[in-house]
């Protein structure tokens, strides 16, 4: 099992370019991996950047060394299973070894706008559920004819892919499709939220696991937080506000479509809102004993974003005072290092 500490990318808020060197420096600073965001829109027109996901990926690539996937795709709305899956199959043959596909559920704000109806969350489910079938088995390599109850493939294989194809880790933030991920999946990904959640989740995922015939302890299990670090802590608390108030909406978001119509809601947002969402503060310790503590429930992997754009200052930050001195279980292979090597 690989262990790591990876940097959290976020197409809404950087320009491509801008997101391949903080990446570059973030391995050089210590993170061992890349999760890339996949949006269409920012969350608020303040964040002001939303590129495609896949040409960022290829130039993440060959920029840098570690592992990288996506944050979470969603397929069947602006892009077709079919489609996506020949991204993911060239992006891993392009890179033996080193991309992961994440896909989830998706939300309006960036799904809508092919104009298409926008279901309710069964049906999102239902419709992840159909998608990851197609997906599974293009990149198996083979011919795939499908007609289900929302998406239709005619037969059709894909040419260039991996051997073997990329895993597929599924993002959720519920008890049934966190065991439904563990009897699909590759691995599971999580947003940060409360011990006692974080617990039952994972319970969830590796019992699904078990009744597939998996040892979870093989799986994934990864971590998306998200923090706010400066220099000061008053710097630390406005960023947040200022920046990322999508972080302090403690209410379901997947139905609202415009940047503009959160711009709004976060004129109600307050720090207190943050607790328990987005850790803000400029004490590293702080930073250290919270990774820390999912480390210690079971995460595998953690992948931190920091919500200010002062992302060279936190990388360093991190690489001197945070990454060095967690602590992992024994013999743990790292990536980036080579097979069957200890910390």
């Amino acid at each position: 099992m690989r262990y790591e500490i990876g940097y959290a990318a976020m197409c809404e808020q950087f320009t491509p370019m801008d997101l391949v060197q903080y990446c570059q420096k973030a391995e050089a600073a210590g993170f061992k991996g890349h999760m890339v965001s996949d949006h269409f829109n920012p969350w608020t027109p303040q964040q002001g950047q939303s590129a495609f996901v896949w040409t960022l990926l290829g130039a993440l690539g060959m920029q840098t060394q570690g592992d990288f996937g996506t944050g979470v795709a969603a397929p069947g709305y602006r892009i077709h299973p079919l489609v996506l899956a020949h991204a993911a199959a060239t992006t891993a043959q392009m890179f033996p070894g080193r991309f992961w596909l994440g896909l989830g559920a998706g939300e309006a704000l960036n799904e809508h706008v092919v104009g298409g109806y926008w279901p309710e969350a069964p049906e999102r489910l239902e419709r992840l559920d159909e998608c990851l079938e197609i997906i599974q088995k293009l990149l198996s390599g083979k011919k795939v004819r499908h007609s289900g109850k929302y998406y239709r493939v005619e037969s059709c294989k894909l040419w260039t892919r991996s051997d073997p194809p990329p895993p597929i880790y599924i993002a959720t933030a519920g008890p049934i499709n966190s065991e439904k991920t563990g009897r699909n999946a590759d691995g599971i990904i999580i947003p940060g939220a409360g011990d006692e959640k974080l617990k039952m989740l994972l319970e969830k995922f590796e019992k699904g696991a078990k009744d597939a015939g998996k040892n979870p302890d093989e799986m994934p299990r990864i971590l998306q937080i998200h923090v706010s670090w400066a220099k000061t802590q008053e710097e630390a608390e406005q960023q947040a506000v200022r920046e990322w108030p999508n972080g302090g909406m403690a209410f379901a978001k997947a139905d609202i479509r415009q940047p503009e119509e959160f711009e709004a809601m976060a004129k109600i947002v307050r720090l207190d809102d943050f607790k328990n969402r987005v850790l803000m503060t400029h004490d590293l310790t702080a930073h250290r004993q919270h990774l820390q503590r999912f480390i210690d429930l079971g995460f595998t992997a953690v992948y931190v974003h920091n919500v200010g754009r002062n992302q060279e200052a936190f990388i360093e930050a991190y690489g001197k005072e945070v990454i060095p001195h967690l602590k992992w279980p024994p013999k743990v292979t790292r990536v980036g290092s080579g097979a069957g090597s200890a910390r």
